[in-house]
């Protein structure tokens, strides 16, 4: 299966909260996406792998995706180093996308920059022929991805550039708020967290509203690159 745009992230439900409602909308265009996370969240203080493996699995299931995949790197440990690039450039070469959404260049937490440097390393390396790689006993193909997008997380990042994703909110936050174990719950028991509060929940819509009002629409995601980004006209911009 060649995919359009893979959507990478450390953790289940990085790629929801931050670009899920571009997702839905490349998916309502026709495009072909798909997910990987690298690590199962077995360290996240609320819930369990087997529990966010199954959220991970209904969020992908209201977004439409293709394929979900998961690498099984460690929680909080796993390394931007030869095994952990090789395991990614496995996955690059499997789906072949043309755009690869990642995790922030930089962020709280600390896999989420690690997961950012792991992918654009593998993205590149990914096209080297000299490189040999085997899934399923057969050989791969060199593929580069032609464009890798980070999208922003936690910190107040300046964007690049800014999708409008007007009309895909409620997908977007479906997808999110089925990980039911992590985010807020009214009279929930389980240890509050950064990400479990009301405020967290509430700021998933004014954040991309915010990004909306920047760019003269309701709704926005914003990215950022590492190289510039081209147009072949200054009509391509809105």
């Amino acid at each position: 299966m060649k995919l359009d745009i893979f959507a990478i992230g450390a953790h289940p439900d990085d790629v929801e909260m931050s670009c899920g409602a571009t997702i839905a909308k490349e998916i309502s265009l026709g495009k072909k996406v798909g997910i990987l996370d690298l690590t199962r969240g077995e360290l996240g203080t609320r819930g369990s792998a087997e529990i966010r493996k199954k959220e991970a699995a209904a969020a992908a299931k209201i977004l439409g995706v293709s394929v979900r995949e998961n690498l099984n790197l460690a929680d909080g440990f796993f390394e931007n180093n030869l095994s952990s690039q090789m395991e990614v450039i496995r996955m690059i070469r499997k789906y072949r996308p043309d755009i690869i959404l990642c995790n922030a260049l930089d962020d709280r937490h600390i896999d989420h920059g690690k997961g950012s440097k792991l992918v654009s390393d593998a993205c590149f390396l990914s096209g080297l022929p000299k490189i040999e790689t085997q899934v399923e006993g057969k050989d791969q193909q060199a593929w580069r991805p032609k464009h890798v997008y980070h999208y922003i997380q936690w910190k107040e990042l300046v964007p690049d550039f800014v999708v409008d994703v007007t009309g895909f909110m409620e997908t977007k936050l479906a997808a999110v708020f089925a990980y039911k174990s992590q985010f807020y719950e009214e009279g929930s028991k389980e240890p509050d967290t950064p990400i479990s509060s009301k405020n967290t929940m509430e700021s998933l819509s004014y954040r991309n509203r915010n990004f909306g009002r920047l760019i003269g629409t309701e709704y926005g995601e914003g990215y950022n690159v590492e190289r510039y980004v081209a147009v072949k006209s200054l009509g391509d911009l809105i």
